[in-house]
């Protein structure tokens, strides 16, 4: 199953927040098949300000988003992603930014996007929004990493 990754994911993975959810994003990361995960542009970009905004040099918020574009393949922002989101964004009421990131998802065939930001359990065209942060996880989510529903 093709998968993707929302910005949160990797800031958690960095340290950003607290140790929880550094533990739960390192620890869903290291399980993900690099082949099948892949990464929206829009997220390194989000990351890259995420990490600054968190005090990170610019230097080293560069190399960490380098890192992560070297770790999972690449969903490009294409014209047809920017006109998906901009009606998701207005059917739904999402950002665009949340919007281009979930348009790239569906257009790379991803059927799960890990995400805190998105409603948990959101279907759109083919892609389910899973927070592997929540406390209760969708069930897609329990499936692919043999969690237990309330973990």
């Amino acid at each position: 199953m093709r998968i993707s990754l929302d910005t949160n994911i990797l800031a958690y993975a960095e340290g950003i927040n607290d140790l929880a959810r550094k533990k739960t994003a390192v620890a869903l990361v290291a399980n993900l098949e690099t082949a099948s995960t892949f990464l929206p542009v829009q997220v390194l970009g989000e990351l890259f300000r995420v990490l600054h905004k968190a005090r990170y040099s610019a230097v080293d918020a560069r190399t960490i988003v380098v890192r992560w574009q070297s770790t999972f393949p690449l969903i490009e922002t294409s014209a047809s992603v920017v006109r998906a989101a901009i009606d998701v964004a207005v059917d739904h009421k999402l950002s665009i930014w949340d919007a281009i990131i979930l348009a790239a998802s569906a257009e790379a065939g991803c059927r799960l996007l890990l995400s805190e930001d998105l409603q948990d359990g959101f279907t759109w065209n083919g892609v389910t929004v899973a927070n592997p942060f929540a406390v209760k996880k969708i069930e897609a989510l329990v499936d692919i990493f043999d969690l237990p529903p309330d973990h």
